[in-house]
């Protein structure tokens, strides 16, 4: 068996090298072989693999926690436009008023049509509502610093809404009596959403401009903390988590803002004033490989988390494959992901856009790419994890896993012919 294992751990990550090129000519994604793969792997194929979810849920929030973070990381990373820049609002409204809307009408049609509580269907709203920062790289950012607004648009909002539905998680499981909200969701208003959303933020920008501030300037004045960008984004990504944890705030959204702020400390003028050092000392730092700008040192930290990302991308979606049953599948499950794709998504986006002046193109863009995926895996069984009844998690599972899948599915092969359309048509190819 451990024979075995090695052969098709090997032949899957030479799959991901050699067919990169190759999906680049194809209206799939990468993520669709992967999902593939795991069904072949699964119960419904060879066997290899069998997890049971309800079973592993704490290893599976574990895995899927990991991913998203790299993920967020990497997100910031990219976004190199300044806090107070107009192009933020698009995104806000996406993870603000899109994604209450969503919630909302998700947990009213699944009331109505799965037969749910207030309580559990609003949970099952506030699981499904978040767009995915890992499998919608389709249609994010091409290059640092793009501010088209259809990708930063849903880049940002991949960003955001995995760290802004986790209020609405807590809020679902204490209407469940699973988590203490207090009288009239007055405890829920400040512990859940107040402090843990700005507490979040502010100290993972915080940890991104300090920590990237003090590697500038020991690689530039005093020729130390050289190279390993691996060890700075992994450690960057834990210390802001973990920070964030520890002052009870959501480390999604810390991570995410310890991204954008690394990659704003090349906009100041410490970064200026840091720059200001020999030509030997400079040199120096060339001859050992170590990036000598703040620019330089961001894209080698992205390039190590998107070939991260990638690996968990892999792990994560060929799990996923393996534990998916017919039962996420059943006709109910079905016309529910139609109704979140064809319904619910576009009236959430409209609504969130209206005022925007956004172009019918554009917003029909957004209205589709709703991307669902291992923020909402990760959110899943945290709740499991958190006292849901088995009926009710074996429940979530079927449709959780049935949406997933099928937007892994429907926006992967969709992607690339509408983005190069898009492209297209703004002259942007």
């Amino acid at each position: 068996m451990l024979t075995t294992w090695f052969l098709l751990s090997g032949a899957l990550l030479l799959l991901m090298m050699l067919s990169g090129t190759l999906l680049e000519r194809l209206p799939i994604s990468a993520a669709i072989i992967y999902l593939l793969i795991g069904v072949s792997l699964g119960p419904y194929g060879a066997g290899l693999l069998r997890l049971d979810p309800m079973a592993s849920s704490k290893t599976l929030e574990l895995v899927a926690e990991v991913a998203v973070l790299i993920s967020l990381f990497t997100v910031g990373l990219k976004l190199k436009v300044s806090v107070f820049d107009r192009a933020w609002r698009l995104p806000l409204r996406l993870a603000g008023w899109t994604m209450i809307v969503t919630i909302a009408l998700i947990a009213a049609v699944a009331m109505l049509t799965l037969d749910l509580t207030l309580g559990t269907a609003l949970l099952l709203g506030a699981i499904l509502a978040p767009t995915d920062p890992v499998l919608a790289s389709d249609v994010q950012v091409r290059n640092v610093g793009d501010k088209d607004r259809v990708r930063f648009g849903l880049t940002g909002e991949g960003g955001l809404n995995d760290g802004i539905a986790f209020p609405f998680v807590m809020l679902g499981l204490g209407l469940m009596g699973l988590h203490e909200i207090g009288d009239s969701g007055s405890l829920w208003l400040w512990r859940d959403v107040a402090w843990p959303i700005a507490a979040g933020i502010a100290s993972g920008w915080l940890c991104g401009i300090l920590v990237g501030y003090w590697v500038l300037y020991l690689r530039r004045v005093h020729r130390e903390a050289l190279g390993s960008e691996e060890f700075l984004a992994l450690g960057l990504i834990a210390f802001s988590y973990g920070l964030a944890l520890l002052i009870d705030s959501y480390g999604f959204l810390a991570v995410f803002a310890a991204g954008l702020g690394l990659r704003r400390i090349g906009s100041s003028r410490l970064t200026a004033a840091t720059a200001k050092v020999s030509k030997p000392v400079v040199a120096n730092i060339r001859d050992q490989g170590a990036p000598e700008t703040p620019a330089q040192m961001a894209n080698a930290l992205i390039d190590f988390n998107q070939q991260l990302e990638r690996i968990v991308e892999v792990a994560v979606v060929v799990l996923l494959g393996s534990m998916i049953s017919m039962q996420s599948f059943t006709p109910q499950v079905l016309w529910f992901c139609l109704l979140l794709f064809l319904f619910i998504r576009p009236v959430a986006v409209t609504i969130g856009l209206i005022g925007s002046r956004t172009p019918n193109g554009q917003a029909r863009l957004l209205a589709w790419f709703g991307i669902r995926g291992l923020g909402s895996l990760y959110y899943l069984m945290y709740s499991i994890n958190h006292g849901l009844s088995d009926d009710v998690a074996e429940g979530f599972v079927n449709v959780v896993f049935g949406v997933i899948a099928m937007s892994i599915v429907v926006h992967g092969i969709s992607a690339t012919p509408l983005m190069d359309r898009y492209y297209a048509r703004r002259g942007l190819k």
